[in-house]
């Protein structure tokens, strides 16, 4: 299942975005126990300019992500889930140095106060002046309030941990998404994807150049992992022990995969629950390949 020995729960979080620190770049081999049967997802390679990324802050790992260094995004991030305790910490933003360089310090740092970033971090990685004034906010693959130690709440603020988000689908699809079946559920799997792989990255440099028909539109996509229990109603079987939601991070996305709800208290940032298979088919009509995303379904 997804518990470990120390009743921590597993908990991996994904990003489709077809073209999202500290860390050991180049293998998940030395943090695989962030991965349900340590096995990371198939199907989900991006632009094919992806690095595995086994994120370490104060000399340990603290969660597992993929990250794209051409659309500087992460593609997903996996972690253990533990109750969160205290406030939330200080927000001081990282970045990967071994993103820039192979032979760099593998722990994250934190950027310069200065603004003098080096010029191999900015074209590796997204860099605060990408979020500067382009109407998107920080969206955190792995939130510091799903985990209970000061270290790994520290360590979710990378920006090789964070996607581009509307601030209506922060108080919309993921408040509902998160409210149902979230205290029961020992994982989590969420993320963003482009809506069109043909257009600009969710690189923000090039989403915010407008190409394409006016940038990035990012449904988020997200998984819910309550526990199995032994008697369900028929209809709720479909959604054991997973099920899944999509989600809307821009009013004027297609109603394709989720509807828009007309009454809906925010406008425009629908969330859609599905089984986990139904999320994989659209993940696989989306990037043209098989998609698995938890090993055995998690049964």
């Amino acid at each position: 299942m997804l518990q470990d020995s120390k009743g921590a729960l597993r908990l991996l979080l994904l990003a489709c975005l077809v073209g999202l620190m500290a860390a050991e770049v180049g293998s998940f081999s030395p943090c695989l126990r962030f991965f349900h049967r340590d096995t990371p997802p198939t199907g989900i390679d991006g632009s094919g300019c992806t690095e595995p990324v086994c994120q370490r802050y104060h000399n340990q790992y603290r969660f597992a992500s993929l990250y794209d260094r051409l659309h500087r995004t992460p593609l997903y991030s996996a972690y253990l889930l533990t109750p969160a305790a205290g406030k939330r910490p200080e927000t001081v933003w990282k970045y990967e140095p071994q993103l820039a360089s192979s032979s760099a310090n593998p722990e994250m740092l934190c950027f310069p106060i200065n603004d003098k970033i080096d010029q191999n971090v900015i074209q590796s990685q997204a860099v605060p002046l990408d979020y500067t004034n382009s109407g998107y906010t920080r969206g955190h693959l792995n939130p510091s309030s799903h985990h209970q130690d000061m270290g790994d709440r520290n360590a979710t603020f990378t920006l090789t941990n964070i996607v581009p988000q509307r601030e209506g689908l922060q108080h919309g699809a993921l408040e509902v998404a998160g409210g149902r079946g979230g205290s029961q559920a020992p994982g989590v799997l969420s993320g963003a994807r482009v809506r069109d792989h043909r257009g600009p990255a969710l690189r923000l440099r090039a989403a915010l150049d407008q190409q394409q028909g006016g940038g990035a539109r990012v449904p988020v996509v997200g998984l819910l992992l309550p526990r199995l229990q032994a008697s369900l109603p028929s209809g709720a079987r479909p959604f054991f022990p997973t099920y899944a939601a999509v989600g809307r991070n821009d009013p004027q996305s297609g109603p394709e995969i989720v509807p828009v709800d007309p009454n809906a208290r925010v406008w425009g940032y629908d969330v859609k629950r599905m089984p986990l298979a139904d999320l994989e088919d659209v993940l696989e009509q989306r990037l043209a390949m098989p998609v698995t995303l938890f090993q055995g379904q998690c049964v």
